[in-house]
């Protein structure tokens, strides 16, 4: 009976996975290309831990993380703690705690995992990795430039220069709502309407919001198209002012950077509720899942600052592929310099550990290898029918075949 059958210990919990060879290496190589930029635009590198307690994790902008969060219990303080569902709250912590006395702007970058309770339909995934800038102090349109101008030049440093960057005020539809004096059942209708982006049922459950509130939900698009609707638009002086910060920090962005793809959903307010001002979602063209996601928010309820977090993995999926690294065979009693040296040119050696004698052509290509040691040269493996020929004119010298010398 198969019922019986013990379950198979590659069998994981749903959203999880195992990261494989070449996959796991790539992933790795990213992020460095990505923390790199990072680190070359001033944010310094913190390392948050992965458990905390959970009066800490959800304070401030942590709390809106609970209900993604899973919690244990610690055998030795016997508080709880929870597993992070996200990094931006405890860089935030960081920030108001250790570093409180730092300088400001206080420039900080991370890189990590984080755990889910649950995926969504598009990103299935509870598992995720995150590296990601936070810029805490100052609150101006330069600084809410400067996290998407940073973002994109680490996406152009994996090669990806076609991204689209969606600028949202996720506090503008509560301000509308909370001037007209919604609330209850038809607040919620409305919400809904506006989440699923039904011009139809916003006009239905608006009111005298309707006309607004529509206007913005089809001006949503390219930047130009929804700043004339925004400055169009009978705002209350709360939401007329981040229309203009909006503007603004559009206009820093185009001054520095004209060539990037910039665009606005006026009506847009998903994601995690810690937002208050412009928030930035990332695209890539023909694709439905994010590359990234970030926005202002305060620290400890005290402080502005503004981030981006971007997703390896969805990222690596949209990358041109990355060559991976040359693996060369090292037969049994090659001298120990001349494989320290195709290390330093690249390679990964592959070094034998059986002193019998074997075919060691077929033992490289059994091994996933693309080259082969022979006289202190690193010698592209042939097909199998053509020769392996040894470098011309000696050591290292036959052109494109051989790597060493």
């Amino acid at each position: 009976m198969t019922d019986d059958l013990p379950p198979s210990p590659a069998l994981l919990p749903a959203g999880l996975s195992d990261l494989l060879p070449p996959d796991a290496e790539n992933e790795a190589a990213s992020v460095a290309a990505l923390m790199e930029v990072f680190a070359s635009h001033g944010y310094e590198r913190v390392k948050p831990p992965l458990l905390e307690f959970e009066d800490g994790l959800f304070a401030g902008a942590g709390a809106a993380t609970a209900e993604q969060t899973f919690r244990l219990m610690d055998p030795e303080s016997q508080r709880m703690m929870g597993l992070r569902a996200d990094t931006t709250p405890q860089v935030a912590r960081i920030a108001s705690t250790r570093l409180a006395a730092a300088p400001r702007p206080l420039r900080l970058s991370y890189a990590g995992q984080c755990l889910r309770v649950r995926g969504s339909q598009l990103a299935p995934d509870r598992q995720i990795a995150q590296a990601g800038i936070e810029l805490i102090g100052p609150d101006s349109p330069a600084a809410d430039a400067e996290i998407v101008l940073v973002g994109a030049a680490a996406l152009a440093a994996l090669g990806l220069a076609r991204v689209s960057f969606d600028l949202t005020l996720p506090s503008l539809v509560p301000l509308l709502l909370e001037d007209a004096g919604m609330s209850g059942p038809a607040r919620a209708a409305l919400a809904r309407a506006l989440d699923r982006k039904d011009a139809h049922e916003v006009a239905r459950h608006g009111g005298a919001l309707a006309p607004v509130l529509t206007d913005l939900l089809m001006a949503a698009g390219p930047a130009d198209r929804a700043l004339g609707a925004l400055t169009e638009a009978a705002l209350p002086p709360p939401a007329r002012a981040l229309a203009e910060r909006l503007a603004a920090t559009i206009a820093a962005l185009r001054a520095r950077a004209p060539e990037l793809r910039l665009t606005v959903d006026p009506v847009e307010f998903r994601g995690f509720r810690y937002e208050t001002g412009i928030s930035v979602t990332v695209y890539a063209p023909g694709r439905n899942g994010e590359l990234g996601r970030g926005g202002r928010y305060m620290v400890n309820e005290a402080e502005p600052a503004t981030g981006l977090t971007l997703y390896p993995d969805a990222i690596i999926r949209c990358c041109p592929p990355r060559p991976g690294r040359p693996r060369c065979y090292v037969p049994w009693g090659a001298p120990d310099d001349a494989a320290a040296r195709l290390r330093r040119q690249g390679f990964a050696t592959v070094a034998s550990l059986d002193p019998a004698p074997q075919d060691a052509l077929a033992e490289a290509r059994r091994l996933a290898c693309t080259h082969i040691l022979r006289d202190g040269a690193a010698l592209k493996l042939p097909s199998e029918t053509s020769p392996l020929r040894p470098p011309a004119g000696g050591e290292g010298g036959a052109r494109g075949e051989a790597v060493g010398g």
